[in-house]
């Protein structure tokens, strides 16, 4: 790249989910993937090792609550099912403990829902893994998308898009509560002479009343080493930027060039610092990429052309479908989708234009050409160097501080990326040579700063933590 190279150190996630394919359906076939294997612990732990010899920071685990199953609808999983798109999945949550155990730095980040899970429930679950891991969780905050889910739990649909936030804004302040002021930072003294194991003057309820939930507390569990994990997030609609400004450290974005996902990342920075009074810095984002990588060129090619022969275009549609809730099984197979009735056909396929403008004729055939691998971000196909100014590209054009990285083929990908790509990011800068705090915390290791083990002194939160020393009257709930 030219001298206008950007000077950041890159946030580097692993980006898969506790099933085979993830964003590249039907490469479960390929001979030299291991996706099949999700079902097995040592599966988890030898990627964990993985990533962690390459210094990547995190694990980025997606979860979803229910099939995909708009293509061809209504309500038809078969396309999913047969493909493996996201089908079967399993908990993420639980394969964590297993893979912090076998390493020492790396962070891991689990999906887990607002609209279905009770807080106090989650807040324990949540609690007791970072306590395991000394630190190294991280919660990617969702509302869900899929009514397929919804049905399965108590509902026939999910509720409205802007109500699922609303859920989430009480559904964080209650966790606030729970972990950052139930307990002071000294409660557990484990004084074996008296036979004080908590004291019961630094625990307190906080006694949450709202719309949605009433929870007195006090958090079941004592403060882990980060008590509040470290905060990710991956909604970008209105209600999402105002959701992730307030509250993220850490957004997951996805688009098909830096132009598509440039003004929310510059919208949601502006927001934190006017609206909330953030760093904006402090956020940083995550740009979803699958690099496919060769030594060559040529050799990245071949290996492209090898995967995509044995993606599954049912797949892709129904990902598409779910992620969209757009059915491109209403239109023939030459048909081109500009031209359609459907303002949300349109509207997808405009962004997706965008991205790959030299698309002469926009089918449901490109649609799956486009996602059948890497999905909802791009493919970078290329030798180290290329894929490299490929990302120094999204860090210039999009402000983006890093990337989760998606796979096409499990392990191989990340060992392409492992023995390939960060030697060359390294050797730009980019990349750091090892953990800025070893064994330190996800968020330590985030933020590059050692002690950084709670909230930053600027997020909304940090008023809710009861300090070690501070009287429960000094410091009292915060209600809001």
């Amino acid at each position: 790249m030219s001298s206008k190279s950007p000077t950041k150190q890159l946030v580097l996630n692993a980006f898969v989910e506790s099933c085979s394919g993830h964003q590249s359906p039907g490469l479960w076939r390929h001979p030299d993937d291991r996706s099949t294997s999700f079902n097995d612990i040592e599966h988890w732990v030898e990627l964990a090792k993985l990533c962690e010899k390459a210094k990547i920071h995190g694990i980025f685990i997606a979860d979803v609550l229910g099939g995909y199953d708009v293509y061809g609808g209504p309500q038809n999983l078969s396309p999913a099912i047969i493909s493996g798109a996201q089908w079967p999945v399993n908990e993420p949550l639980a394969v964590i403990p297993a893979m912090a155990a076998a390493t020492k730095s790396i962070g891991f980040g689990v999906t887990v829902s607002t609209t279905y899970e009770q807080p106090y429930h989650l807040a324990r679950r949540l609690s007791t893994v970072d306590h395991l891991t000394k630190g190294r969780l991280g919660w990617n905050i969702v509302t869900g998308y899929l009514d397929s889910a919804a049905r399965n739990l108590g509902a026939t649909q999910q509720p409205a898009h802007d109500e699922r936030y609303a859920i989430a804004e009480e559904y964080i302040k209650v966790m606030y509560k729970l972990w950052e002021s139930s307990w002071r930072d000294d409660a557990v003294v484990l004084d074996r002479e008296r036979g004080i194991y908590t004291d019961p003057s630094r625990v307190r309820e906080t006694n949450h009343v709202g719309k949605y939930f009433t929870v007195p507390g006090p958090h079941i569990c004592q403060p882990s080493p980060q008590r509040t994990p470290l905060l990710l997030q991956a909604g970008t609609s209105k209600a999402g930027r105002t959701f992730a400004a307030q509250h993220a450290e850490a957004i997951f974005v996805a688009g098909h060039s830096p132009s598509v996902v440039a003004a929310s990342i510059t919208d949601i920075r502006e927001m934190a610092r006017t609206q909330f009074n953030r760093i904006p810095t402090d956020i940083k984002f995550l740009a979803l990429i699958c690099p496919v990588l060769g030594r060559t060129e040529e050799e990245a090619v071949q290996k492209f052309q090898d995967y995509f022969q044995y993606g599954s275009a049912d797949g892709a549609l129904a990902l598409f479908g779910g992620w969209t809730g757009i059915d491109l099984a209403l239109y023939g197979d030459e048909e081109e989708l500009r031209h359609v009735e459907s303002n949300a056909v349109r509207s997808a396929v405009e962004a997706l234009s965008k991205a790959s403008p030299s698309v002469p004729k926009w089918t449901k055939h490109s649609v799956v050409d486009l996602v059948k691998i890497g999905g909802l971000g791009p493919t970078v196909v290329g030798d180290p160097s290329q894929v490299a100014d490929e990302f120094e590209r999204w860090v210039t054009e999009a402000d983006v501080d890093g990337f989760n990285i998606a796979y096409a083929i499990k392990p191989g990908s990340f060992v392409d990326v492992a023995e390939l790509l960060i030697p060359e990011l390294r050797r730009r800068g980019l990349f750091w040579d090892d953990y800025a705090v070893p064994g330190g915390t996800y968020r330590e290791n985030m933020y590059a700063s050692t002690g950084q083990s709670g909230l930053p002194a600027t997020h909304p939160a940090a008023k809710y933590r009861w300090k070690a020393g501070t009287d429960a009257s000094d410091h009292p709930v915060p209600n809001s």
